[in-house]
């Protein structure tokens, strides 16, 4: 079934961290008013009062009257047209819990890198199988976006993902900034799984930074992430015109590796310094999504068996309480 999304469609955001929150004020620049889901008390109570995010990017400042944060998830949904997914994917089912408004005539836009944990399905696809909803009704907003730098008008290039590229351009009016680069793709699949993929890579990046490799080896590793990826992509959904050496796919893994804001790298770097596993996600003040995607990705990779030797690892040490420096010992073999 097709979906076209109208000219003046409304937007709105599920979520209130710092990916979120970035969102919206990308989108409050292009759009009267802005519906945001906050179950959050206190900082529902500061974008009321102050018009700020008392708990993430507290330095961004909205003008109230083009936002309008709500704990009614269904009068939020009920008033907009785009629902933007911006929490981390293991919340996202009790973010979504209090709904009863239909989606069916909605467009929803995932801005999520991760995976429903318990369901061991995309964001994309769960929306998809639970709500009943047509792929054409589902697109993706990602690429290398940390929050922090976007937030701060840095500029960054970002991809608009949807079957319809049409749907695509309309989606990107609402995101566009003097700050952001769009691209677009139909690629669906692809970006989505290589967007949860690099997450992974990142704990491994982590964990020899951490276990004290040095540059080259990571310039090695990073490559071989780049291999098993496309590996992946390739073997599970092969798609024609797919090329994985654009920033939706090689600059999210290259970003997420390298970048000091990486969770899933400071995740990777606390196990790497000899955390156990269990104090190192205590660490985090935000959710690593690379920690859930291991054990996803390791499910469904058992239908396609894949050889992927990095993102083994990395379940080895997270899931079956394997060393760190014994895993990472045993794959520098397995690199070229």
């Amino acid at each position: 079934m097709d979906y076209k999304i109208g000219k003046e469609a409304r937007c709105a955001v599920i979520g209130y961290g710092s990916w979120a929150t970035a969102i919206v004020d990308l989108l409050v620049a292009n759009e009267t008013s802005v519906g945001w889901y906050i179950r959050n008390p206190e900082v529902l109570e500061s974008l009321r009062v102050e018009g700020r995010n008392s708990r993430y990017l507290s330095d961004l400042e909205f003008d109230t009257s083009r936002i309008a944060p709500s704990d009614d998830l269904d009068a939020v949904v009920r008033e907009a047209d785009i629902i933007v997914l911006a929490c981390p994917s293991a919340y996202l089912k009790s973010f979504l819990a209090p709904l009863t408004e239909s989606l069916s005539n909605k467009f929803i836009v995932s801005a999520i890198k991760g995976i429903v944990p318990d369901d061991y399905k995309t964001v994309v696809e769960y929306i998809h199988d639970h709500y009943n909803l047509s792929y054409s009704q589902i697109g993706l907003f990602t690429g290398p976006s940390h929050a922090e730098e976007v937030s701060r008008k840095k500029l960054s290039y970002l991809t608009v993902v949807c079957p319809d590229l049409e749907n695509a351009h309309l989606i990107g009016k609402k995101f566009s900034s003097p700050a952001v680069r769009l691209s677009y793709s139909t690629d669906l699949y692809g970006v989505e799984y290589a967007a949860i993929l690099k997450n992974i890579y990142a704990l491994s990046v982590g964990m020899a930074v951490g276990l004290g490799y040095g540059d080259n080896f990571l310039a090695v590793l990073i490559a071989n992430c780049a291999g098993e990826m496309t590996r992946f992509l390739e073997e599970s959904y092969p798609a024609e015109g797919r090329n994985t050496q654009v920033s939706a796919y090689l600059g999210d893994l290259l970003v997420t590796c390298y970048s000091t804001y990486s969770r899933n790298r400071r995740l990777g770097l606390l196990i790497g310094h000899g955390c156990t596993v269990k104090s190192a996600l205590n660490e985090m003040t935000m959710v690593a999504e690379g920690y859930f995607a291991a054990d996803c990705i390791r499910y469904i990779n058992a239908r396609y068996k894949v050889d992927m030797p990095i993102a083994e690892m990395v379940y080895d040490v997270l899931y079956r309480g394997a060393s760190a420096r014994k895993r990472m010992q045993e794959l520098t073999t397995k690199l070229i």
